[in-house]
């Protein structure tokens, strides 16, 4: 692996390259580099090529590629990890590629790395379609599906990947090649959840599925002390609830009455329900019996507006941690770590602290082999996310304390293999295992010897090349 060379001016970045071509000092600069977790403000990357189309990002790649210059992409700028517009490097920004074209009739959707799931959901939602995908709206295509794509629809529909028909992708030398069941497999299947380690996607082809336009979603909110019975019956009522409910559920605080006070500690339990409108209040009803909740929100809603409720807990530019992972079951010793750390955060007045658990089973966990995708699901019952966010650069150390604490804590419980769209990196020993299996790993490495030998897309959950 190459050192950066800082000495470079990049004044011969190639005149046939069409999009804006941004460096430190310039217009536009600043807020280029501006993505989803801020702390990538305190770096300063070395160029921001603003492709227009897939000839610029072969342009692009083909300059970086003579130069030996390792590469960022960047489509929405939604990972955790700010991996976007990392220091020094070069930036391939994506974000001005958002075409998105629906066959209605054979239920196929065809995106550009720089749409955003707001945009899939309302282009798809004309035609009565859904393409499986996350849940904010902010979030891009390109990074969700190559790192796996989870959401409401998991249980129902698969993981984002699952509905991956194919894929368009500039190698790192600037060629033009297509990956699907066909045409260069190993890498298709590397695609589907080995992240963006093997070249730049430029288009994503889907299957959809009917969907909408109203669903029944909403929240239903227990107190702090109730938070361990609910969660504890969760595993029962999930055990025979049909693949049309997911759900999810965020201890977290209430927001504070007065700035200097503290919010309590609360349960928000989050059910998204596509089945039979019949059936719906018999199934919202017996999440509402778990307990005695504060507040019971659930209603009949538009899918648009369902995708978007949780918006609200991922502000675009603050600054951010994660940690996550999967767990086997929802035991009462994982319920007490959850509690435990939850209880043991203190969210600063403005900032917030939460603690997420997903309900998985279903079509995720059993309709696709574990060797079928790059992205592990094995053993995976649960989906465990754990988040801060806040904008004073002072609490970076102490909320960075509590997310690897929490990361500890919840170790036992944790399986290996992971969601590598949810947590930061942890280090090279949790990528070995990330993906499920040292066999699966190993295949990784090996298709990221045949793609990108010389690892210039290193600026990911990095797979390094097999030697």
């Amino acid at each position: 692996m190459s050192p950066l060379d800082t000495s470079l001016t990049y004044d011969d970045f190639p005149s046939s390259f069409r999009g804006d071509v941004l460096r430190p000092g310039t217009d536009g600069f600043d807020q280029a580099r501006i993505v989803f977790n801020g702390r990538s403000a305190d770096t300063e990357p070395a160029l921001i090529a603003r492709c227009l189309d897939e000839d610029d990002i072969a342009t692009a790649l083909t300059y970086a590629s003579e130069r030996d210059l390792p590469v960022a992409v960047r489509s929405g700028g939604h990972g955790a990890d700010g991996h976007a517009t990392p220091a020094e490097a070069v930036v391939l920004d994506l974000s001005h590629m958002h075409a998105v074209t629906v066959d209605p009739h054979q239920r196929t959707v065809r995106a550009q790395p720089g749409v955003l799931l707001g945009e899939l959901d309302t282009a798809t939602q004309e035609h009565g379609l859904v393409v499986p995908a996350g849940t904010v709206t902010s979030t891009a295509v390109a990074g969700l599906t190559l790192g796996g794509g989870i959401g409401h629809l998991m249980r129902r529909f698969g993981a984002t990947v699952d509905n991956l028909l194919a894929c368009e992708m500039i190698t790192v030398d600037g060629r033009k090649v297509r990956a699907d069941a066909e045409e260069n497999p190993d890498l298709f299947w590397a695609l589907r959840g080995g992240g963006g380690n093997f070249g730049v996607v430029t288009a994503f082809e889907y299957l959809a599925h009917p969907l909408g336009p109203e669903v029944i979603s909403g929240q239903i909110v227990f107190p702090g002390d109730q938070a361990a019975s609910v969660l504890a019956q969760l595993p029962a009522m999930m055990a025979d609830a049909p693949r049309e409910l997911s759900l999810t559920t965020a201890l977290t605080f209430a927001q504070p009455l007065a700035e200097e006070a503290q919010g309590e500690l609360i349960l928000i339990v989050i059910p998204v329900y596509t089945g039979d409108f019949a059936a719906a209040d018999k199934i919202i009803d017996r999440l509402v019996s778990l307990g005695t909740p504060v507040a019971n929100l659930v209603q009949r809603t538009s899918w648009l507006k369902t995708n978007s409720m949780l918006d609200a807990m991922a502000p675009y530019g603050h600054r951010m941690n994660s940690r996550g992972g999967y767990f086997a079951d929802l035991t009462g010793p994982t319920v007490a770590a959850l509690l435990d750390r939850a209880r043991a955060s203190h969210p600063a007045p403005g900032a917030s602290t939460v603690i997420n658990v997903w309900a998985m089973g279903g079509a995720i966990s059993e309709d696709v082999n574990e060797d079928a995708t790059a992205f592990s699901r094995a053993g995976a019952g649960w989906l465990w996310e754990a988040a801060n966010v806040w904008t004073d650069p002072e609490l970076d150390a102490p909320y960075d304390q509590w997310a690897d604490a929490t990361a500890a804590a919840l170790r036992p419980h944790t399986l290996t293999g992971t969601y590598i769209n949810l947590t930061q990196d942890q280090g090279e020993d949790w990528r070995r295992g990330a993906w499920g299996s040292e066999t699966k790993y190993r295949r990784l490495t090996e298709i990221k010897a045949a793609w990108d030998p010389r690892n210039l897309l290193r600026f990911n959950k990095n797979i390094p090349p097999a030697v």
